[in-house]
């Protein structure tokens, strides 16, 4: 006789603040679920160094927090599963979620996949990542400790990771196409206040260079005066903007041209009982808190779509 298989209420997709928050709010309704990640729980959190903009904290590391949330969910009796989730369709008024760990079935799906760091699709780079290549200061700059770096962006994560390396490193370059920086002012003053922080400014990165084994330096371009010079370097570290972790949504016609999820007021999809929370979803601000809250809307609707088809 074959084993009836098991539909969970709710399935959700990720570990972040999002994912996390969704998964207290519907434990404290009272609604069967199950989350999952790919890796481990916290998202983005465990590779930024500081967190001073989420309530109740003023300057607590980013893993550090990660792990609060991740002890509230423990203490509440959830259990973090890991799976891969390599594609998801509807059928009937199921979902059925397809990972490494076999398929699934849900009522109700929250995805809560986030977003990866875009790549720079130039010559060396993907030769040389994880030889001098990394897209995580925070973990990896200790490598470097004494020595020169590069790091290549204009935005929030470019500069605070700057701002977080320069205390290790012996000197950083910062390489950004334009002369204005997208980050707040605040880590803008700093990061222009710090001494070993070089701007390298109106400048794009054409290659990275290394001597087979690890980087030995990155050639650049200034785009207003067509100059092309080498900086020697030990580590380039690009922070060039992030891609929506959401593939294995290519079957849902839910994704705009850019792979970021549209939903609506309550967090839900196109497709009923389809919700999107966090970073992954098309929106103006991808912030922790801009993430919790996204949670605890997807949750209660979640809820509520759940109980509606019992």
């Amino acid at each position: 006789m074959s084993e009836e298989k098991k539909i969970h209420q709710v399935y959700i997709i990720g570990a972040g603040p999002a994912g996390m928050t969704a998964a207290i709010y519907l434990k404290r309704a009272n609604i069967e679920f199950k989350i999952v990640d790919k890796y481990a729980p916290g998202g983005k959190m465990n590779i930024t160094a500081i967190v001073d903009n989420y309530p109740g904290y003023f300057d607590i590391p980013g893993p550090d927090l990660a792990f609060k949330m991740y002890e509230q969910l423990k203490g509440m009796g959830i259990d973090i599963g890991y799976a891969d989730v390599k594609n998801i369709t509807k059928v009937d008024e199921e979902f059925v979620i397809e990972s490494d760990e076999g398929k699934e079935y849900a009522k109700a799906v929250i995805i809560a996949t986030g977003t990866k760091e875009r790549k720079l699709k130039i010559p060396g780079e993907g030769k040389y990542t994880n030889k001098g290549v990394s897209y995580c200061a925070v973990c990896d700059a200790a490598l470097y400790k004494g020595q020169e770096i590069a790091i290549i962006g204009g935005g929030n994560s470019a500069l605070e990771e700057a701002a977080f390396t320069a205390g290790i490193v012996d000197k950083i370059y910062l390489i950004h196409r334009r002369q204005e920086f997208r980050a707040e002012d605040l880590i803008v003053e700093e990061v222009k206040e710090t001494k070993n922080i070089e701007l390298v400014l109106d400048t794009i990165p054409l290659e990275i260079l290394g001597d087979g084994n690890f980087v030995t330096g990155v050639k650049v371009k200034n785009i207003k005066t067509g100059e092309e010079k080498i900086i020697p370097v030990k580590a380039v570290f690009p922070f060039v903007g992030l891609d929506a972790v959401s593939d294995f949504l290519t079957e849902l016609n839910v994704r705009d041209d850019k792979g970021y999820v549209l939903v609506d007021s309550e967090m839900m999809t196109s497709i009923p009982g389809l919700f999107s929370i966090g970073d992954v979803n098309q929106k103006t601000l991808r912030q922790i808190v801009t993430a919790t809250s996204d949670g605890a809307i997807a949750a209660l609707a979640a809820n509520r779509y759940v109980k509606k088809k019992k």
